[in-house]
């Protein structure tokens, strides 16, 4: 691989040698919306899910530029994109604020078992009534003694029917947008929160996805998560570690897709030769190798960046907008390679292409990516 260490390109080997044992029953899982806890464990005792968080507190120390190939390896190796969703969901949302804003109390109970799979996280802020305006949220936390009182709803958390910890943003003083938002660290057992039934998703069936109620449900003050107010900065630190290495298992998702159009397009003959002789099956898989290629660029880029030290908000945005519409415009190319094969759910393909959509979408949309892009270059 290019522009890496020899040492990370070994950790990339070895995550993808490992993602190609995960079980092979995606096509049966996603039918039922099935999450594989099994799974889930397995990849957390290999290490996927402590990658980026120091020794100290249960993980594998790993630079953000080897925990990327680690999740692009993943993603390449392992057909479950539910799963890698929810394994990125967990780290950038649950282990990255605790580690970064969390006391050290917080720390010891949950960071450990953040990566070794014992416990799953989650964070509740998208509202029915606020989603790319995340901070435009209703929820409240009122202030009592000895803690807080937190009221309102939650919808498309990802994690949250099998989460042991939720991290809730909610309205603790008064501000507007990011100003006066609060973060709260949850057990799911908490007295006050309700968990929904799983919601029915187009793509990433494997990832559970649930609403989430809060009832004059108490917290202790020892809950709160940073300071008071200082959730609109724990949310958006979350969204800059999630913008930036979610993509990572995307490269690796594409390649994948594009090795079986190679493969198929040897394979497939018609009119008398392989498919792949026809211009028209060969630029679609070209494309695919062209969009592979600076995926990857894009996404290692941020990395190196935030491993020195670097403001990556615009640079992430660029890799989170066009990874995620390659990845959209690659399947669409490869169920056209595949044909009527392509348009059956036996070959993956088409769900590939489901699985897809969802990266234009979750993480902030490609609108407001291009907003954040435009704000970069002082328009």
């Amino acid at each position: 691989m290019e522009w890496v260490t020899p040492e990370q390109a070994e950790h990339y080997e070895s995550v993808l040698g490992f993602a190609r044992t995960l079980p092979r029953d995606t096509l049966e899982r996603d039918r039922e919306e099935m999450f594989s806890r099994e799974a889930w464990n397995r990849c957390a005792e290999f290490g996927i899910q402590g990658m980026p968080i120091p020794a100290e507190f249960g993980g594998g120390g790993a630079d953000v530029v080897t925990t990327m190939l680690g999740l692009e390896a993943l993603g390449y190796g392992c057909d479950d994109a539910g799963l890698v969703f929810s394994i990125n969901a967990h780290m950038w949302t649950s282990e990255v604020p605790i580690w970064t804003f969390g006391t050290a109390q917080q720390r010891e109970r949950w960071l450990a078992g953040l990566c070794d799979g014992r416990f799953i996280g989650c964070h509740t802020i998208t509202e029915p009534g606020a989603g790319s305006d995340a901070f435009g949220m209703k929820s409240t936390a009122k202030p009592v003694p000895g803690g807080f009182v937190l009221n309102g709803s939650k919808t498309f958390i990802t994690n949250a029917p099998v989460a042991d910890l939720l991290i809730v943003f909610a309205r603790s003083g008064e501000g507007i947008g990011p100003y006066g938002i609060s973060a709260f660290l949850v057990e799911a057992a908490t007295k006050g929160l309700t968990v929904g039934g799983q919601l029915d998703k187009m793509g990433l069936r494997t990832s559970p996805m649930a609403e989430v109620f809060l009832e004059d449900c108490f917290v202790p003050s020892e809950a709160l998560l940073g300071g008071e107010g200082q959730g609109g900065e724990i949310f958006q630190t979350s969204m800059r570690w999630e913008r930036a290495c979610i993509m990572a298992s995307q490269v690796g998702t594409m390649r994948r897709t594009m090795e079986a159009c190679v493969t198929y397009a040897r394979e497939r003959r018609q009119f008398g030769k392989p498919i792949a002789k026809f211009e028209s099956v060969s630029d679609k898989i070209a494309n695919m190798k062209v969009a592979v290629d600076a995926a990857r660029a894009l996404v290692l880029r941020v990395g190196w960046l935030m491993d020195h030290g670097r403001d990556t908000m615009v640079e992430a945005a660029v890799a989170k907008t066009f990874v995620s519409e390659a990845a959209v415009r690659t399947h669409l190319d490869a169920v056209q390679v595949f044909g009527g094969y392509g348009y059956m759910t036996e070959y993956g393909i088409e769900r590939g292409l489901r699985d897809a959509v969802g990266g234009t979408i979750y993480s902030g949309t490609s609108e407001i990516q291009r907003r954040i892009i435009a704000r970069g270059l002082g328009l």
